[in-house]
């Protein structure tokens, strides 16, 4: 089920919303009452649809141009 909160709220008990995401419970948060982003729990099931994080730093201290990356994918 998807509950709506609003920034300030989450910001103030974010360990409260933490543990009920963990428990199942998504949420949409709101500014202004505008959505803004969605909260869900991860699916433990999910087949590997992670990314692979890469500190680009590590290959060339100034970092690598993206269109070198782009090209790789």
């Amino acid at each position: 089920m998807n509950q709506i909160v609003g920034v300030k709220e989450l910001r103030e008990n974010l360990p409260a919303y933490a543990d009920a995401v963990q428990d199942g419970k998504s949420f949409t948060v709101v500014k202004r009452s505008k959505p803004i982003f969605k909260i869900i729990p991860i699916d433990e099931d999910d087949d590997g649809q992670w990314e692979r994080v890469v500190d680009f730093t590590k290959i060339n201290k100034d970092g690598v141009d993206a269109r070198e990356v782009l090209n790789h994918l």
